[in-house]
């Protein structure tokens, strides 16, 4: 029977001898009084200054994404005015090319009637020079060969010059008013 549980001679295991639980209840009450009384509130203290920097800390993080997302809306309608101002730019862009080109037609149209209206004068100008040479020409021609038939010299005589001029403007009143340049086409 040695197993048995030793006893103390003064109570049992369970239940502790009055001197103990009295010095126990003493030391337990002091010790709560200074944990209350000191611990406690530093405690207290170090959680509500704790609890106070997470509330900043979710404050600032709140202002903080209250912020960005207030830049990236002006970023978003920057962006949206930057391609409304591109596409602006681009329909000016093709506006005046569409007007630089009418006007280079304008002017390429300007410079080619200027240059059909100068070849018109020239060929108008050459065409009265040939006529001239031609008169000119043929009346040597005619007194050449009226000299041949009557066999005389009419080169000298006035009367001789005033004839063929008489006589081509005689042509030209047959042929009609269109008749000297019928003739030059020919």
């Amino acid at each position: 029977m040695h197993n048995a549980p030793v006893v103390a001679a003064e109570g049992s295991l369970v239940v502790p001898a009055v001197p103990d639980l009295i010095w126990g209840t003493f030391s337990f009450v002091v010790l709560l009084v200074l944990f209350v009384w000191k611990v406690l509130p530093r405690l207290n203290k170090l959680l509500d200054e704790r609890s106070k920097a997470i509330a900043g800390r979710i404050d600032e993080a709140k202002h903080a994404r209250e912020e960005a997302e207030r830049v990236l809306k002006q970023y978003q309608d920057q962006l949206a005015e930057a391609r409304a101002e591109a596409g602006r730019i681009r329909d000016q862009a093709r506006e005046d090319g569409k007007r630089i080109i009418a006007e280079l037609r304008e002017q390429a149209q300007a410079e080619a009637a200027r240059v059909t209206a100068q070849a018109q004068a020239q060929i108008e100008s050459e065409r009265a020079n040939a006529v001239q040479s031609l008169r000119t020409e043929v009346g040597s021609l005619a007194i050449d060969l009226a000299s041949g038939i009557i066999g005389e010299h009419l080169a000298d005589d006035k009367n001789a010059t005033a004839l063929v001029d008489r006589l081509l403007a005689e042509l030209d009143l047959e042929q009609g008013p269109g008749a000297t340049s019928r003739g030059a086409s020919r």
